[in-house]
């Protein structure tokens, strides 16, 4: 179509005022401090319908335009998943995302049936809250540094966030197409999507690769642009034909192109046209928003807000520390990772669209991710102050286990590459079969449900009572599979304990403390691995009391053992500091002399144990252990100290370090490299006061 003279297009109209008010309220916000983002909602606020303002675009044309911005997003997010990423990235990170990802969701749901919704609008509720913000978090940690190893940990989680944010994409759509969330259809509907993805994976591994790498060796960056944006379009309406998300087809795109080894070629010529639409995708959701309705749901996001940022906060924390992480390690990854974002506004966008979730969903979520956006890069400015914080104010036990535990894990991990653990394969065989089971019951049960009160019918049974027997039997039938993969759990975590701190073959079981405090915590990790995805994909068919008490009650049980494992290696751990102190004197502080003694085999569960002295000239001389934040830092704890006119175990955060000073160091051998290098002057001392309540050592 050729316009007329002096006539445009309305698709142009539209994308000329979208951009043009996106480009200055992004500036603004840029200059702001905040992410551009933010920008972009507030012009899909200015040019939108809700607002008196003599700036107005058409939101079904901008909304088709948006389309774009989705398609090039996950082509983008495709692009890092060739199965090199995954597989660097499950490793790391697989362990914590599950986790995040699980318990959000279902917290997400049961905030939702809180708010008096019904299940639809709480499940994409709860799916909007479970994926955090790349853009934002990368924006953040691009001002704001984090460690190297936090950034790994980081970044490891959103690829797995990504990952989950794809297949609950295709499911909702599934969901929101019609079949909703009877069990029976959702099987159905789900074994189609399977196999559409294996047709779609097997026939374009063998024809993508291949044809991108020809391409590409054309050596013209152009052609190579078209040909991916093509690939990329081309798999986006396919899937859309059959019925799934576009997201999803271009996802699969962005993945095979990976594969052809291409990916670092092609994002830097795709990424300028995906953030321009994506900038187009961000206003058509601010064009959602109706002022009217954010007033009707504030008090409600300022709730869910509170849960997106000490949500992550919580959960990243606790199974990146029982992953080996260290505390302040986890916990600046969970203050890095409270937000919501891209995926958000797509799953609140999709719930709208199909009539599924109710209206208000859109400007929750928004308000939701301003506020989140805006308290990220606070949070990761002074991610090192608040961990050092939360550090400080742990109760003494746990500062025990923390010193201890990465050393337990480098145990664990030289355990596995011995092939030491025995029995394990089996164990977590037994336990996935028991989930799997347990939730073919609970959704067994929820398929079955008419049919039992049509049956109960016709005997004369009223619907209620019926209700009410059949969600007995359902219960007693999931007793012996919860039961089973409870024993499993506790099973996997004796074993991995066993051959992370095995016991002597004759004499005092000397690891026998630090033993059973590994046991407890590695149960701990098994339970949430297995029982939060259980909860998260069962809750919309249980009634919505029973999954929090049960959670709580497990919990509760875990925390008490825990408490009393800790107490029992506080006590381990003053009785070896007590020899550590006097091995030192005894030794005259000499460093060759002490680690002669080999110490550390007759105080299994205490890690490395090394000495280190410190000269008249070592810069830690005359700071205390609280100003040095030696465990902070290097996660290394000092046992004991000898100086002239006696040795001291377990000093306190207080206890100034003098010139001469032997320092027993209990760690993994990096914690006590790095300490070694804080000491002596090869790494830098940090700055400041002492924090106020003397941190421990």
């Amino acid at each position: 179509m050729i316009l007329a003279a002096g006539s445009t297009s309305p698709f142009v109209e539209d994308l000329a005022l979208t951009l043009g008010v996106a480009a200055v309220t992004s500036v603004l916000f840029r200059r702001l401090g905040q992410p551009a983002v933010l920008g972009y909602l507030l012009a899909g606020l200015i040019v939108g319908p809700y607002l008196p303002l003599p700036l107005f675009a058409d939101a079904t044309r901008v909304a088709a335009l948006s389309d774009f911005g989705v398609v090039l997003v996950m082509f983008g997010i495709g692009l890092h998943f060739s199965p090199r990423d995954l597989a660097a990235a499950i490793p790391k990170a697989g362990l914590v995302g599950l986790v995040q990802v699980s318990a959000m969701l279902w917290i997400g749901f049961v905030l939702g049936r809180a708010f008096g919704w019904a299940v639809l609008p709480s499940v994409f509720l709860g799916a909007s809250l479970a994926i955090s913000s790349t853009m934002v978090v990368a924006r953040a940690l691009e001002d704001h540094p984090v460690p190297s190893a936090t950034r790994e940990l980081v970044f490891g989680v959103l690829v797995i966030q990504d990952l989950v944010a794809v297949v609950m994409i295709a499911a909702l759509t599934t969901v929101a197409s019609g079949s909703g969330l009877e069990p029976l259809e959702l099987a159905i509907t789900t074994g189609k999507l399977l196999g559409f993805l294996a047709v779609l994976v097997v026939a374009g591994q063998l024809v993508v690769p291949r044809a991108l790498r020809m391409v590409a060796a054309m050596g013209h960056g152009e052609t190579l642009l078209i040909a991916a944006a093509g690939l990329c379009f081309a798999m986006a309406l396919l899937a859309a034909k059959a019925g799934y998300s576009v997201a999803l087809g271009a996802f699969v795109a962005g993945s095979l192109a990976a594969s052809s080894g291409l990916a670092g070629r092609i994002e830097p010529l795709l990424s300028p046209v995906r953030d321009l639409f994506a900038a187009v995708f961000f206003v058509s959701v601010g064009m959602m928003v109706d002022p009217r309705l954010v007033l009707e749901v504030w008090h409600l996001a300022l709730v869910v807000a509170v849960v997106v940022v000490l949500g992550p906060l919580v959960l990243v924390a606790l199974a990146a520390f029982v992953g080996g992480n260290g505390i302040r390690r986890s916990l600046q990854a969970g203050l890095a990772l409270g937000q919501i974002g891209e995926f958000s506004f797509i799953l609140a966008q999709l719930g709208v669209h199909t009539e599924v979730a109710d209206a208000k969903l859109v400007p929750l979520v928004v308000v939701v991710a301003i506020i989140t956006a805006t308290t990220t890069p606070l949070a990761v400015r002074h991610a090192d102050a608040i961990a050092a914080w939360i550090d400080r104010k742990l109760p003494h036990r746990v500062h025990t286990v923390a010193a201890l535990y990465e050393s337990w894990i480098a145990s664990l991990v030289e355990a596995r590459r011995k092939r030491r653990i025995v029995g394990m394969r089996r164990f977590v065989r037994l336990a996935i079969i028991d989930a799997v089971a347990l939730v073919g019951v609970v959704v067994g049960g929820a398929v079955a449900r008419p049919w039992a009160i049509r049956i109960a019918a016709g005997i004369g049974v009223e619907a209620d009572a019926a209700v009410i027997a059949w969600g007995g039997l359902t219960a007693a039938a999931s007793v012996p599979f919860l039961v089973g993969m409870l024993r499993c759990v506790r099973a996997i975590g004796a074993t991995l304990a066993r051959a992370a701190l095995p016991r002597a073959s004759e004499g005092t079981d000397l690891a026998f403390a630090p033993r059973r405090v590994l046991v407890v915590v590695l149960q701990l990790a098994a339970l949430l691995v297995l029982a939060l995805p259980v909860l998260a994909i069962t809750q919309p068919m249980l009634p919505p009391w029973l999954g929090p008490p049960v959670l709580l009650a497990i919990l509760v049980v875990v925390a008490v053992l825990f408490w009393r494992r800790a107490d029992e290696l506080d006590g381990h751990v003053r009785a070896g500091a007590q020899a550590v102190a006097e091995l030192l004197r005894q030794t005259g502080g000499a460093p060759e002399r002490f680690e002669a003694q080999h110490i550390e085999r007759a105080l299994p569960g205490l890690g490395d144990i090394t000495s280190v002295a410190l000269d008249a000239e070592a810069p830690a001389c005359g700071r205390t252990l609280a100003e040095l934040d030696l465990r902070g830092r290097t996660g290394a704890t000092v046992l004991a100290i000898d100086r002239e006119g006696g040795s001291r175990a377990v000093p306190s955060g207080t206890e100034p370090l003098r010139p001469g000073d032997v320092l027993a160091l209990v760690g993994t051998a990096a914690a006590i490299a790095d300490a070694r290098a804080l000491l002596t002057g090869d790494a830098a001392l940090p700055e400041g006061p002492a924090p106020p309540d003397g941190a421990a050592s």
